[in-house]
């Protein structure tokens, strides 16, 4: 997994690697959002919606950590062995809106992880046992987290929507 030497190095590859993915989209038409390919396991709504999961569920461990609650992870009523069930869940609820409207959805929600990394301290990002959420069996820091949540999908995602558009635009 990448490293990073400190968070703005951090914030930085994320607005870089989702500016280039998010682009990917613009010219797709609304009237293929969820149309299905056996080369691509993702629609491009499913595409942007788990995106929008992923990103939406850091942040609300996060918000719940310091309202003092407990944050079960993945979810509420989900497991790590059962993300299918999971990514279903960030289909239906993100499914419905336009390509357009998730797409803005998704700038706000990055915009809002990147604010919050900007706040952190850079021990409370980079080493471990700094949030309760981050202590799984891994025991990640936070940066861990994030990287898989955000840069790592927008990277790999960006190849999957590329290849999609080949085949249908």
């Amino acid at each position: 997994m990448r490293q990073y030497a400190n968070k703005e190095e951090l914030i930085s590859t994320i607005n870089d690697k989702y500016k280039k993915y998010i682009a990917e989209f613009n010219e797709i038409p609304e009237v293929l959002k969820n149309k299905r390919i056996e080369e691509v396991d993702k629609t491009p709504s499913e595409n942007l919606s788990y995106q929008l999961g992923w990103i939406n569920l850091v942040l609300h461990w996060e918000q719940k950590e310091q309202q003092g609650e407990e944050v079960h992870t993945p979810a509420e009523g989900y497991k790590w062995n059962n993300l299918g069930g999971l990514y279903n869940s960030f289909y239906e609820q993100y499914g419905a809106y336009s390509l357009k409207e998730q797409q803005s959805m998704l700038d706000e929600a990055v915009t809002n992880l990147c604010e919050w990394l900007n706040i952190l301290s850079e021990k409370e990002l980079f080493e471990v046992d700094q949030r309760r959420w981050a202590k799984t069996q891994a025991n990640w820091p936070v940066w861990k987290w994030v990287h898989i949540n955000s840069v790592a999908p927008f990277t790999n995602f960006r190849t999957k929507i590329r290849k999609w558009k080949k085949i249908n635009l």
